[in-house]
């Protein structure tokens, strides 16, 4: 049954590639994968495989991948993905020596690439359970542990009609699993082979942290200003309540990063901020004065890859996503030791539920907004004291990669 939805799946891809730009980067990609292997694979070396579904879970494993070569340089590592959002973003990412798609987990797929590659060890992040290539990996005596999992009681394999599928999770040498309700869960369908570590994005949000960027542009912009706002990966339903709330309190400085900078998303954002003296991050780096920029009341960042170094400029944060498709990344934010604003679809997020009790700031609707705002701007001392809960959250959760690593037969 797995292989026939698999076939259909590949069947729906090549059909739906013809018309989804983002689809096609994946087909092409996939067909691609086995040329770039038969080029690069090195048949004398030893290969530590590393799976990553997307750009999160890339940034969960990154750690590992980091530690892995430092400590031990004689294992070459690949790095696969199977979306294009995390694949076309970490093509060049010196980290890895191999990178490519992972193609589409057929009987013939799966061994084709075992047999090419023939990786000692294998890592795969979170969420990732590919039926053949587990199979086959565990036939081959080849060792997979599943780095940063989490389990809930929905999912597929604690379901009467998924215990023929969940006999996937047998192939595993070793869970790496964030919290003890996975762990318990798991022990439920006979799996004991767990250890609760907890996540390694908190280890890789103290990485970025150490290697943040100075943003002159940035420095510019919030020199001499009383408090600073910084909304990141924001979504309209989000921009609709924090810029309601500025367009009336204009002691604030506004930095937006919103998560699509598409120029109908830029168009609309600026029209929601009535009439504020608004600049966008590439217009200013060519041609807005210093003095214009320190004059400006709102900072648009209308490009990528800054975010993570500009939460440090701000009094108060906020991660959007959270009244729709599921928050962005708190910790990137709370690292900075500021309080951390997020909307209520957050049940699924590890994270959030730790931060709600340690400087995180659910939110339900503006009025919510409003009041817990009013607060910050108006009581230092709870300013301060939610923002150091937030950061000692994170620093308190870190040390998932040197307990993984520690317990890989290497």
């Amino acid at each position: 049954m797995y292989n026939l939805i698999i076939y259909m799946y590949l069947l729906g891809v090549a059909i739906y590639s013809c018309f989804n730009e983002k689809v096609r980067k994946m087909w092409r990609g996939e067909r691609e994968a086995f040329k770039i292997l038969r080029e690069k694979v090195d048949p004398n070396a030893k290969y530590v495989w590393f799976h990553a579904a997307s750009l999160g879970e890339f940034e969960q494993g990154r750690p590992l991948m980091e530690q892995l070569r430092k400590d031990h340089p004689e294992y070459k590592i690949l790095l696969t993905f199977f979306s294009p959002s995390g694949y076309e973003v970490r093509k060049n990412y010196e980290g890895a020596d191999i990178i490519t798609y992972l193609p589409l987990d057929t009987i013939t797929n799966a061994r084709r690439f075992l047999r090419t590659v023939r990786p000692v060890m294998a890592f795969f992040i979170k969420y990732e359970f590919w039926y053949n290539y587990l199979h086959i990996l565990k036939h081959r005596g080849v060792p997979v542990y599943s780095v940063s999992s989490i389990f809930r009681p929905e999912q597929v394999f604690f379901k009467w009609y998924g215990r023929q599928y969940g006999r996937v999770l047998n192939c595993f040498t070793h869970f790496f699993v964030q919290n003890d309700i996975s762990k318990e869960l798991l022990a439920k369908i006979g799996i004991t082979n767990t250890t609760v570590v907890g996540d390694t994005r908190f280890d890789r949000v103290l990485q970025i942290k150490e290697a943040a960027k100075q943003l002159p542009i940035v420095e510019a912009f919030v020199k001499d200003a009383p408090l600073v706002f910084v909304a990141g990966s924001s979504w309209p339903p989000d921009e609709e309540i924090f810029i309601k709330y500025f367009n009336a309190h204009k002691n604030w400085k506004l930095i937006i990063a919103p998560h699509v900078i598409g120029e109908d998303h830029l168009q609309q954002i600026e029209k929601l901020l009535e009439g504020r003296k608004v600049v966008r991050y590439t217009t200013v780096e060519q041609q807005i004065s210093q003095t214009d920029l320190a004059d400006a009341e709102v900072l648009i960042i209308n490009c990528f890859g800054l975010l993570s170094s500009i939460y440090h400029y701000g009094n108060v944060a906020y991660v959007g996503g959270g009244f729709g498709v599921g928050i962005h990344n708190l910790l990137e934010a709370a690292v900075w030791d500021v309080p951390v604003f997020f909307g209520p679809n957050n049940q699924k997020f590890q994270e959030a539920q730790g931060l709600k009790t340690s400087g995180g700031l659910e939110i339900n609707n503006y009025e919510e907004f409003v009041a817990l705002m009013d607060r910050l701007a108006t009581d230092a001392a709870y300013l301060q004291e939610q923002g150091r809960q937030a950061g000692h959250f994170v620093k308190g959760q870190a040390g998932a990669t040197q307990k993984v690593l520690s317990s890989v037969a290497l």
